[in-house]
């Protein structure tokens, strides 16, 4: 799998949020997007995901097929895309008028799941879950902040995406549910090979989980880290401190 963002901008009015001449993101890679407020990182998951409009350049996508074949595509031409790509950026993402249970059977129906490989998957999910999420007869907006994060992040995940795109999935989460969830990533990442891109305004968390990390700041890239070894951390750390 691959992504490209290529001569990619948009605004808002005089404000600048994206402007981005081209970044690439292989399969097998780990991203973590940082940045403070309004650099752009949610505005350039939406133009990812096709939720926002650019004003111009492309988002183009590279998946592999099961027969081992590839196809590409610009987000904002076709829709296959969509079939390898899981993604959750806020509550907006949830039908919160369901309780847990059918929201997940609505995501794997959507994805050409049955309930049997819906189950199945949800498995590897008890720990995150820590038996806060299934059979408490609640609806999602009866749910605490914490555990809607987890039916998103889980949602994103369960159809097995090529591509997953998470806006700062550490918000809301306690201390053991953020950690379970740093080996969630990995282990799903090292598995499969996915492309996964995280933005996290928690530098640690960003550190530890990510092989590659992207610096934006009003809308621009001003640092591509390869995040092996410490000059990574030293080098965000000092950019954060300035």
């Amino acid at each position: 799998m691959e992504i490209v963002f290529d001569s990619l901008k948009k605004t808002f009015g005089e404000k600048t949020a994206v402007d981005i001449d081209k970044l690439t993101v292989e399969g097998n890679t780990l991203l973590g997007l940082v940045g403070n407020n309004g650099a752009g990182k949610t505005t350039l998951f939406r133009l990812a995901l096709d939720l926002l409009k650019a004003d111009c350049g492309t988002v183009n996508m590279k998946f592999n097929n099961p027969d081992g074949s590839t196809f590409a595509t610009d987000v904002k031409v076709g829709e296959e895309w969509k079939v390898y790509t899981g993604a959750y950026i806020d509550e907006s993402f949830l039908i919160d008028f369901l309780s847990p249970e059918e929201y997940f059977e609505f995501v794997a129906k959507v994805s050409n799941l049955s309930k049997e490989t819906m189950n199945e998957r949800l498995k590897q999910f008890d720990d995150f879950m820590n038996g806060e999420i299934i059979g408490q007869n609640k609806l999602i907006r009866s749910m605490s902040a914490g555990n809607k994060q987890k039916i998103g992040i889980i949602s994103a995940l369960i159809n097995q995406p090529q591509l997953v795109i998470l806006d700062e999935p550490f918000n809301f989460l306690d201390p053991t549910s953020q950690n379970v969830l740093k080996r969630l990533l990995q282990k799903y990442n090292k598995e499969t090979g996915a492309t996964i891109i995280v933005s996290s305004h928690n530098l640690s968390h960003t550190v530890d989980i990510s092989n590659r990390i992207v610096v934006m700041e009003h809308g621009k890239i001003v640092m591509d880290l390869d995040n092996n070894g410490e000059e990574a951390k030293a080098r965000l750390e000092e950019y954060f401190n300035k």
